[in-house]
């Protein structure tokens, strides 16, 4: 018995990693081990998977499993994108942004957002409508950040709460009917995309998502401190300041060298984090900072 036992070890321990798919790199993942994750996943993508290479993408971005690379990170997750893989697009997208490159990080982001991706959506959105690095479409924002907040990211609530209060009504209208526009197009495509089923179809079996699970995101990159912007990041209303630092304080990692400030606000205290430059690279960095409650306020 022991030598049959024996055998059977040696027999799964010799079957290549090729033959196993990204669900069982996602398995190894989950249970502690990334090295032997991200083995499964590169033959795979090697060989054209774009969840693979995704995969491999976060792994390097993460430095789990493989040692903390961004080159190596940037060229898995471009390999995923280049294959369609909106996910990846979103990532290398801000990736790219965060990193001063945001002529080619606007290239993926849109990708990313017009197949319906709510980060791109809310980052393309925001640019859109400050004219950062791209022309002023105040209308087209409206709908970008509209799609994004209506998939229940907070941070594009937020910002939409935002435009609200500053755009007219007319062309927030606007932005509202091109949304729902956009949102029947990709719908339709997503549609057309499917064969049609000559029998009653059976329910889908259930399936592990073939994405890692994203983890502490690395740190914002601080604004230098000579610059000065006239954008901050707030990141709650609190009815004690203590309150306010004490969050501060947990996110410090995180929030890197922004510098916090405590607004008094009647009976609450607000609590910002920045500078930034532009409106763009505060909600740049709410994104990072998810499911954080976030969003972009101008410097009072």
């Amino acid at each position: 018995m022991r030598t049959l036992l024996l055998a059977l070890t040696i027999s799964a321990a010799a079957i290549p990693a090729t033959a196993q798919d990204v669900k069982s790199g996602i398995d190894a993942w989950q249970k502690g081990d990334a090295a032997g994750a991200v083995a499964i996943w590169r033959p795979l993508a090697e060989q054209g998977d774009a969840d693979a290479a995704f995969n491999i993408g976060q792994s390097y971005r993460l430095g789990k499993g493989v040692p903390l690379d961004l080159a190596q990170a940037q060229s898995w997750l471009e390999r995923a994108a280049r294959k369609g893989h909106n996910d990846a697009a979103a990532t290398l997208g801000l990736l790219l942004f965060q990193n001063g490159n945001r002529v080619t990080a606007m290239r993926w982001l849109r990708q990313a957002a017009e197949a319906g991706e709510p980060r791109a959506l809310l980052l393309i959105g925001t640019a859109l409508y400050n004219g950062d690095g791209i022309a002023s479409d105040p209308v087209t924002a409206y709908a970008y950040v509209s799609r994004s907040a209506a998939q229940g990211l907070a941070q594009a609530k937020a910002t939409l709460a935002d435009m609200d209060q500053i755009m007219p009504l007319d062309q927030r209208q606007k932005g509202l009917a091109l949304a729902k526009k956009l949102a029947a197009v990709r719908t339709s495509d997503i549609a057309g995309a499917q064969p049609k089923a000559l029998t009653k179809p059976k329910a889908p079996a259930k399936s592990t998502p073939s994405k890692v699970a994203v983890a502490l995101a690395p740190p914002i990159a601080p604004v230098p401190a000579a610059a000065s912007g006239a954008w901050r990041i707030q990141l709650g209303a609190f009815s004690q300041r203590s309150s306010a630092q004490s969050l501060f304080s947990k996110m410090s990692t995180k929030l890197g060298g922004l510098q916090p400030y405590y607004i008094p606000a009647g009976a609450v205290v607000r609590l910002q984090a920045g500078p930034f430059r532009t409106r763009a690279d505060a909600s740049a960095a709410c994104a990072r900072l998810a499911p954080q409650p976030c969003f972009a306020v101008v410097a009072r």
